[in-house]
C-alpha cells in the first residue's frame, strides 16, 4: 500500500544514556517497518522518573554521537533544552503543528512503557495523534493484558505496519535488542567497568563522549 505522506516515527526518552537498544528500536521502525524517517526527543524533565543523571547538553550530545552515521535519523533538541516535564501528548501536539494534519506519526515504545500508558498523562489522545509501534522482546510480552489495554489492542491492532492514515492503530512487532538499561550503564561505569564489556551496551562514540566529560563516575 503506498501513502500519499511518508510516516514520521518519534523515539522519546530519557538517554541517560543512549544505548544500543535505543538503536535497535530505532533501526527496526526503519528498516522492518519501513518509516524512512525517526526523529529523536531527549525529554527535559521525564514525569515519572527522577531527575537525569547528565544534563541536558550532554545527553544531546551523546544521541547526536549514536545517529551521526544512522540513515534517516534526527535530532529534536526542543524538550531537552526547555527542562520542563516532558509529557507525549503535548510534545505530539507540537509535532502535528510542524508536519500538518495528513502526516503519519508513529510513537515507538517498548512493550513495557506500553504496559504503563494508562498511568500517562491525557493517554487516550495519543491515537488521536500518533500510531504507535509497539516492541516486545522476551520478558515484556503482552501476553494476558487486562483492561484498558486489552480493549484497545483488539479494536486498535493491525498485523501490518500499515502507516499511511494520520494516526489511530498499534502495530505489535518482535524485537531481539537484549536487556539493555540506561541504569545498568550508568552503574557498570561507576563500578570501573572497561570499555570492552561497557562497548556491549553502548555505541563508541557514546562511551567516548562519556570517558572524555567523566560522566557516571562515582561519588568521591
Amino acid at each position: 500500500m503506498s501513502c500519499a505522506d511518508a510516516p514520521l516515527a518519534v523515539l522519546g526518552g530519557t538517554f541517560d544514556p543512549v544505548h544500543h537498544a535505543h538503536l535497535a528500536l530505532a533501526r527496526a521502525a526503519r528498516d522492518r517497518l519501513g518509516i524512512p524517517e525517526v526523529l529523536w526527543i531527549p525529554a527535559g524533565l521525564p514525569p515519572h522518573r527522577g531527575l537525569p543523571k547528565a544534563a541536558a547538553e550532554h545527553r544531546l550530545a551523546m544521541v547526536a554521537a549514536a545517529i551521526a552515521q544512522e540513515k534517516g535519523f534526527r535530532l529534536d533538541e526542543t524538550e531537552a533544552r526547555r527542562m520542563e516535564p516532558s509529557f507525549t501528548v503535548p510534545t505530539l501536539v507540537r509535532l502535528r503543528e510542524q508536519v500538518g494534519r495528513e502526516r503519519p506519526l508513529v510513537l515507538l515504545l517498548g512493550a513495557d512503557a506500553f504496559l504503563g500508558l494508562p498511568a500517562w498523562h491525557r493517554w487516550r489522545e495519543l491515537f488521536t495523534l500518533a500510531h504507535l509501534a509497539v516492541a516486545t522482546r522476551p520478558g515484556f510480552s503482552l501476553e494476558g493484558l487486562g483492561p484498558p489495554l486489552c480493549d484497545l489492542l483488539a479494536a486498535r491492532a493491525h498485523q501490518e505496519p500499515r502507516f499511511c492514515t494520520p494516526a489511530g492503530g498499534i502495530h505489535v512487532f518482535p524485537l531481539s535488542a537484549g536487556t539493555v538499561s540506561a541504569t545498568e550503564v550508568r552503574e557498570k561505569i561507576a563500578a570501573g567497568a572497561h570499555d570492552a564489556e561497557l562497548l556491549a551496551l553502548i555505541p563508541a562514540p557514546v562511551l567516548a563522549y562519556i570517558r572524555a566529560h567523566r560522566l557516571y563516575l562515582a561519588d568521591p
